[in-house]
């Protein structure tokens, strides 16, 4: 029999005791057949059988005597620094190069061996190897894991959702952090937060020096004041920045009625329309620059302020309406491109005044002059000694054109 197949003692016990009762209650004939089938199942020899059927219980009985320990000390230590010299590798492939690693390093000093420990360490079986190194890895030092007692209790009160794709109600945002950190992750250096609404496309950015407390608390209330419709949801992904204490009292303290949920771990697309914007609209202009100090924080947020309105009110996006299955395809259908003060006015839920002054900004403001102020202000951010040769007035171009964003 395979030893794949083989019981284990105690699944014999358990399949004789069952037996037990029919074995002893049976005539002779019948207690042929029985020994003949528990035979075959249990794999024990026919006299075996029936001394265990005729025995008083079949409860494995303790060992009367512990057996002497099969390999002392010194075989501890052999494995100690043969495990650590292969970087603590499994049982399975640790066990088959004990003699040969043992070896190579008594040739260069790193182990005494004698005859009797190769011996021991040839013999050994994967099983008692495997003991040993459990109770050796108790005093090997390990990287700290995050256990339950450390994970983010605030998250796990918040559920995982995806925003859906057809929400036709505006103040349903996703929200990310863009980090400006360049090509290293040292010290304090710029983030972008934005917030982007599902429905109608609405963006919101700032920029805020560092991630801790005070300043997620200072973009979140510069972004609140300035949204000209009420926030029904926010949806980060799983960032300790966003799922804290502090900022969930924020919330729920600036926005009556809110609604908290967050992205599945791993799953960007879970945030598909803020991570679109990352690109679009923070990544295409910044590229991987670093910004680590308050005044490219402060001129970047002027630039914002100037995107705010060129984004929002004069840049048409287009918003998904229909999703079909055509075999493993799926078809989208796409509506005629509108901006997002547009399909904000199409809901009719801008108050009169705040209405009024963003139809307002919308008649006095000139696109293309707001595009060249963009484009200033972004070479200005950028490339600042080349900004002070620049004559005033003239039109300025970053070297490295932007990407249209969609």
């Amino acid at each position: 029999m395979p030893d794949a197949e083989r019981m284990t003692v105690d699944e014999r016990r358990k399949c004789l005791k069952r037996m037990q009762t029919r074995y002893l209650g049976a005539s002779r004939e019948e207690r042929g057949r029985l020994l003949d089938e528990l035979v075959v199942l249990t794999g024990l020899h026919r006299k075996s059988v029936v001394r265990l059927l005729k025995g008083p219980s079949l409860a494995r009985q303790p060992r009367r005597q512990q057996r002497g320990r099969e390999y002392g000390a010194a075989v501890d230590d052999a494995l100690r620094v043969i495990w650590e010299t292969l970087d603590h590798v499994c049982a399975e492939r640790l066990t088959p190069a004990l003699v040969s690693t043992a070896e190579q390093l008594a040739r260069h000093g790193e182990l005494a061996v004698t005859e009797e420990l190769l011996e021991q360490l040839g013999r050994i079986s994967i099983s008692s190897v495997q003991r040993r190194l459990t109770r050796l890895g108790q005093d090997t030092m390990r990287l700290p894991r995050r256990g339950p007692e450390r994970a983010n209790k605030v998250a796990r009160a918040i559920p995982m959702k995806r925003i859906p794709w057809d929400t036709a109600e505006p103040g349903h945002f996703e929200v990310d952090l863009v980090h400006h950190s360049g090509p290293r992750s040292d010290g304090e250096f710029v983030h972008t937060f934005q917030m982007i609404d599902v429905a109608t496309g609405w963006s919101e950015r700032v920029a805020i020096l560092g991630r801790g407390q005070r300043a997620m608390e200072e973009g979140t209330r510069l972004i609140l004041a300035r949204l000209p419709f009420p926030v029904k949801e926010l949806h980060p992904d799983n960032g300790p920045e966003f799922l804290n204490h502090h900022l969930v009292r924020i919330w729920g303290e600036a926005i009556t009625g809110l609604q908290l949920s967050r992205s599945r771990p791993y799953q960007k697309n879970d945030n598909r329309f803020v991570e679109q914007k990352n690109d679009t609209l923070v990544r295409a202009y910044l590229g991987q620059a670093r910004l680590d100090t308050a005044e490219q924080c402060a001129v970047l947020n002027a630039l914002y302020d100037r995107m705010w309105t060129y984004y929002n009110l004069f840049q048409p996006v287009l918003h998904l309406v229909e999703k079909t299955a055509d075999g493993n395809r799926i078809r989208r259908t796409w509506d005629d491109a509108q901006t997002p003060f547009a399909r904000v006015l199409a809901t009719n839920t801008l108050a009169p005044d705040v209405r009024a002054r963003l139809e307002r900004l919308y008649t006095e403001t000139n696109p293309r002059a707001l595009r060249r102020t963009i484009q200033a202000g972004l070479h200005a951010l950028l490339y600042p000694r080349l900004s002070m040769l620049t004559p005033a007035g003239a039109q300025v171009e970053p070297p490295t054109p932007a990407r249209a964003a969609s």
